[in-house]
């Protein structure tokens, strides 16, 4: 681990990015070039104390997680997360990994979306970056781990996930769900990742061994769906989605379908992302 150089990277590019770059207010009266340390803690989810240390170089080697937040707060390059990695003396992630560090083009666009919901997933339907409208919408997915960290997995292994869904809507987007995998499994053919998740799924779900028995094939880039909002009700959207040319990540977007829709996104904006209940959020599926 370079420590000396790591604190240089780390505070050079803070002071690179402007605060509209991130989605936070700018102002002339600012006197920091850049972010504070204190808005890219809040931005990687990390104590302020952290990041001061890192930046004098005082830190403990900080773990593969931590960069990958730092990496995606400072909207890092594909090859500054490369270096990165290397000064803090860890190998940059593999293949499987660089797919699940949202791409830097993708998180600017994230920002620039303000206040329209949007994530950044992987092609296996991992949520790896949100904006703020999508945290008040679906709370914090990108924490999960193990094989819930899916779309397809808690879609068929927890009830609460297709809840979110009217009954009449679930059956459809279940079969929406099933379809993409299959045509992600064909793209990624032998892949050990993809191989083991739809094992898995069989071997608990019934209704996932039915639908893939059928094989449907179908990539999914722009549908309208209801979500049952535990806030404000129903919020009728239209979703459309990018694919990055390799088709490994993309970027969805949340639209509302109709006025009520949109009065009911205002009004959540009001009520901010601090009013959730303990262990209630909203969940989108894609």
């Amino acid at each position: 681990m370079e420590r000396e150089q790591l604190a240089d990277f780390l505070r050079r590019r803070r002071e690179a990015i402007r605060p509209a770059e991130v989605g936070l207010a700018d102002s002339p009266r600012r006197r920091t070039s850049g972010l504070r340390r204190e808005e890219v803690a809040m931005l990687a989810g990390m104590s302020v104390d952290y990041v001061v240390r890192l930046e004098q170089g005082r830190s403990s080697q900080p773990s593969t997680q931590l960069l990958g937040a730092l990496a995606r707060a400072l909207r890092l390059s594909d090859d500054e997360r490369d270096h990165l990695f290397h000064l803090a003396g860890h190998h940059p992630p593999p293949a499987e990994g660089v797919a699940r560090l949202a791409r830097a083009g993708l998180m600017r666009m994230l920002d620039l979306l303000g206040d329209t919901p949007a994530v950044v997933l992987s092609d296996l339907g991992e949520v790896l970056a949100q904006n703020r409208a999508a945290l008040l919408v679906m709370g914090d997915h990108t924490r999960l781990s193990g094989d819930r960290r899916y779309v397809v997995y808690r879609w068929f292994t927890d009830p609460a996930a297709r809840a979110v869904h009217p009954p009449e809507e679930q059956e459809h987007q279940a079969r929406q769900i099933v379809a993409d995998l299959r045509a992600v499994a064909g793209r990624r053919t032998g892949d050990p990742t993809v191989a083991g998740l739809i094992d898995r799924l069989q071997a608990v779900s019934a209704d996932f061994r039915r639908l893939w028995a059928e094989h449907e094939v179908a990539v999914r880039r722009a549908n309208r769906k209801t979500l049952l909002h535990p806030r404000v009700g129903p919020l009728v959207m239209d979703c459309e989605t990018l694919i990055t040319p390799d088709q490994g990540q993309q970027l969805l977007v949340f639209t509302p379908a109709d006025d009520e829709t949109r009065e009911r996104l205002e009004l959540l904006r009001v009520l901010g992302i601090e009013e959730f209940p303990a262990g209630v959020t909203g969940r989108i599926e894609r």
